[in-house]
């Protein structure tokens, strides 16, 4: 690396993004199972586990409540084809609490099988590392002391930009883990509403949001294709422009870059709520 201040500060913050974007492919690949180690999953599956009980009492009272809703008196009740309805609606929803878990996993295979489909297809397997021009590099070690006082400037606007998009981006993804653990941990309670035929429009709601918080994963991972894309051409720098003139534009056309990836898997989330119907 260069001994140049201004070239050493401008690529700390580019190996800051660098091993961000690295990072969140890594993180977008990897199950809640073995997430941090498969620590915070066995924790979810033990409160899983205890919710269970409540999904089941509730399942109960859902399924009483759509009784008495949906049938006109105890004659409708008594009718063959009725009751083999209602029986048919309980065992379901009883399986849906029980093996809730496995649904939701399944669910979660589905979509990392669409974001690996996706990354098969584009050909990106993982990010491109971005890195300063040696033109770039080169013009800013020729300045002098006082050319490089502006420079400085440039700099630190830049590589402030850059580490705070970093940060943003890489807690976005985490904050998919996260919901994605909420989500698990309290679902026999939401599921236990499909016992109950005015209420399964709760369940119905909570799957759609979980499997559009699982879809995240393949719209941040196109955001991410679509910038490696942008980081294969970079933006042009002008030789004939003053060091400070070429930083500037550089690092502004750069930022601008990260700042509609990040934009992009911000949005995430409402543009799957959309797709799917939420």
């Amino acid at each position: 690396m260069s001994d140049n201040w201004v070239v050493q500060n401008l690529q700390n913050a580019l190996d800051t993004w660098n091993n961000k974007m690295a990072e969140v492919w890594s993180l977008l690949t990897t199950s809640p199972q073995s997430f941090k180690g498969g620590g915070i999953w066995h924790v979810i599956v033990q409160i899983n586990g205890a919710v269970k009980a409540i999904g089941l009492a509730l399942l109960v009272l859902f399924f009483l409540v759509g009784v008495v809703k949906t049938s006109a008196g105890l004659t409708d009740i008594k009718r063959p084809e009725h009751a083999l309805k209602l029986f048919i609606r309980f065992a379901i929803a009883k399986g849906v609490v029980t093996y809730g878990l496995d649904l939701m996993m399944a669910l979660f295979n589905i979509a990392q099988g669409v974001m690996s489909t996706i990354m098969r297809s584009s050909g990106v397997g993982n990010s491109s590392k971005t890195t300063l021009p040696s033109e770039m590099i080169d013009a800013i070690e020729d300045c002098g002391f006082f050319e490089s006082i502006p420079l400085w400037a440039v700099t630190l606007i830049g590589s402030l930009f850059i580490t705070v998009l970093s940060f943003i981006i890489i807690l976005t993804v985490y904050a998919r883990f996260f919901r994605l653990y909420m989500y698990t941990a309290i679902s026999p309670i939401p599921l236990s509403t499909f016992a109950g035929q005015p209420t399964q429009s709760i369940g119905v709601s909570f799957l759609k949001s979980y499997a559009a918080v699982c879809l995240e994963g393949a719209i941040i991972v196109l955001a991410c294709i679509i910038f490696s894309k942008f980081t294969v051409s970079p933006p042009v720098v002008d030789k004939d422009a003053a060091a400070a003139t070429m930083v500037w534009k550089y690092v502004g056309e750069l930022v601008f870059n990260m700042c509609v990836l990040v934009g992009a898997v911000k949005m995430s989330d409402r543009l799957v709520h959309e797709v799917v119907g939420i």
